[in-house]
């Protein structure tokens, strides 16, 4: 791909459904319009993230996203084996959770069209569109390219009316109903705004996609990271100009107990008719996000499986299809199990998870990547080394120490039984700590990486 589908592709995969559904959060977290401050935290800490996620991209623009960077950080036949897995590891647990978050995102529209679902068949409707999206994917798909044209097409579509919509009736004095003290800089405020921006940095992830598929990109060195760094500019304007259409329309007190914001916000200014739709629109996009998540994510346990880098359950294909038939079984039904919890809890667990395993370590790599392993070639450098590593991760660590406590330990829960679950493996199979071990059985089956 070259840079504008590249760049289409990934503004994609990192809206989603998401925008259309964490406004009324990110307003509660701070309680009013002040909240708002998430998404320029949000989109600052994105860019540095970002700066990160480009210099490893480039320099390393296979297929193998973390996996790859991780592992060439941190030893590729030591330590890098353990941070490898704990990406695949982490996989296992963000992929249901991301897919989980749509789908209940799908069931809060849907009551828009029929109130009288009980909180239990809503439940129940969440479920139904991980099933139907895994039935779907069980199958041999050979190309997504007019579902995601069409996916595409929905999103602009609807983020393109609310701008529009918003700006013609926008009212300052609505958008800027401050309560007291909205800016008194109180613990309070900061718990508040480290709420706010989590929430909006479920909004812009995905903005290191392209680096997952970077063997396909053309001129990679120089297109990864203008694709990174376009995506989460583009899409920060967006995001603030849509949330300023809303806010300015509905008033804030209003917005964060709406679970179909646009549904609402689109009946106040054109009927209950054109609100029908816009809910409509949002359904669509809705569930092709989540059929778009399990497809993708579905491959990578299933690549890293049939290399012999993780449990080879999820190298299984169909026998006639050719398609990663467990992988796809076991992340439709962990989706659909994720459905019971609440949306607000999906977001934020996905987060600190991947922040823990993945984020933070990413940090850490491109330092040690730079001091190290100075053989691997970088044709992109960040500007003003190490400033965006330092703030990204300051980043990270202040959305984690202001998420909770229950997520923190959560977090590191993942991480201790993913690296059990490694030790374990890599027990039966001779890998590293236990190589020297199993010396023999390496000779004879040839290394594990």
């Amino acid at each position: 791909m070259g840079l504008f589908p590249a760049l289409t592709s990934n503004m994609l995969n990192m809206v989603g459904v998401g925008p259309f559904i964490t406004i009324p959060l990110i307003l509660s977290a701070m309680g009013g319009p002040q909240a708002l401050l998430g998404w320029v935290l949000g989109a600052i800490i994105a860019a540095s993230d970002g700066l990160v996620w480009a210099e490893l991209g480039a320099a390393m623009p296979g297929s193998g996203g973390s996996y790859d960077y991780l592992q060439q950080a941190f030893g590729p036949r030591s330590l890098g084996r353990l941070m490898g897995f704990l990406f695949l590891w982490q996989v296992m647990i963000s992929a249901p959770l991301t897919a989980a978050s749509g789908s209940v995102g799908f069931a809060d529209y849907a009551r828009y069209l029929a109130p009288s679902l009980t909180p239990v068949e809503q439940k129940l409707i969440a479920i139904g569109v991980c099933l139907l999206a895994t039935i779907l994917l069980y199958r041999d798909i050979r190309s997504i390219g007019k579902i995601s044209a069409v996916l595409w097409i929905g999103l602009i579509a609807a983020m393109g009316i609310i701008i529009w919509g918003g700006a013609g009736h926008f009212q300052a004095s609505i958008a800027f109903n401050f309560p007291a003290g909205a800016f008194h800089l109180s613990p309070a405020f900061f718990m508040g705004l480290g709420g706010a921006t989590l929430i909006s940095m479920y909004d812009f992830s995905g903005y290191f996609n392209v680096c997952l598929i970077g063997g396909e990109i053309k001129n990679p060195s120089v297109n990864i990271p203008r694709v990174v760094l376009l995506s989460i500019g583009i899409l920060a304007v967006l995001y603030l100009a849509m949330s300023f259409s809303i806010i300015g329309v509905l008033p804030w007190q209003e917005a964060i107990h709406s679970t179909a914001i646009v549904s609402d916000f689109m009946e106040r200014l054109y009927g209950a008719n054109a609100a029908a739709l816009m809910t409509g629109l949002i359904l669509w996009v809705a569930f092709a996000s989540v059929f778009c998540v399990l497809l993708g994510y579905t491959r990578v346990p299933y690549a890293a499986a049939a290399e012999g880098h993780f449990f080879s359950a999820f190298a299984r294909v169909h026998p006639k299809r050719r398609f990663p038939s467990f992988s796809v079984v076991f992340m439709g039904l962990m989706s659909a199990a994720a459905c019971l919890l609440p949306l607000e809890t999906l977001i934020k667990a996905l987060i600190i998870i991947q922040i823990v395993t993945q984020f933070a370590a990413q940090c850490i790599a491109v330092i040690l990547i730079r001091r190290v392993r100075k053989h691997i070639r970088r044709p992109f450098s960040m500007p003003l080394y190490p400033v965006p590593v330092l703030i990204a991760l300051a980043g990270w660590i202040f959305i984690l120490v202001s998420s909770g406590r229950i997520y923190v330990i959560s977090g590191i829960g993942v991480v201790l039984l993913g690296i059990v679950a490694y030790l374990w493996r890599a027990r039966q199979i001779a890998q590293w700590p236990w190589e020297k071990a199993g010396a023999e059985v390496t000779r004879q089956t040839g290394p594990a990486l």
